[in-house]
């Protein structure tokens, strides 16, 4: 078992292509996991690249604003939204508010 505050974790800054993104993997190999749980932390104004992966995310929005680049659309979220993305979607995340963006 393994409890921990997510702020304890090393925090990675995504360099350019993103811009003010951190992420802390929270559960992961290291762990003996079968999956990768990470925390991600968006500056106001910042943004993750656009991209695409053969696995999918479920993301937990937990505090802050922002909007999802939906096959080729923005589409806004907020605190306690989930969202879903399939394998192979092209994606990017942003901050459209004035608060930090943290979701899981």
């Amino acid at each position: 078992m393994k409890v921990i505050n997510y702020l304890d974790e090393e925090a990675k800054v995504f360099g350019s292509p993103a811009k003010d993104t951190v992420g802390r993997v929270v559960v992961g190999k290291a762990d003996g996991a079968s999956f990768c749980m990470r925390v991600f932390e968006l500056m106001p104004g910042g943004y993750t690249p656009c991209h695409s992966h053969p696995w999918e995310h479920q993301q937990f929005i937990h505090a802050g604003r922002g909007s999802v680049l939906r096959e080729s659309r923005w589409v806004d979220f907020g605190p306690g939204d989930v969202l879903y993305i399939p394998p192979n979607e092209e994606h990017q995340l942003k901050n459209t508010g004035e608060e930090l963006l943290v979701l899981l």
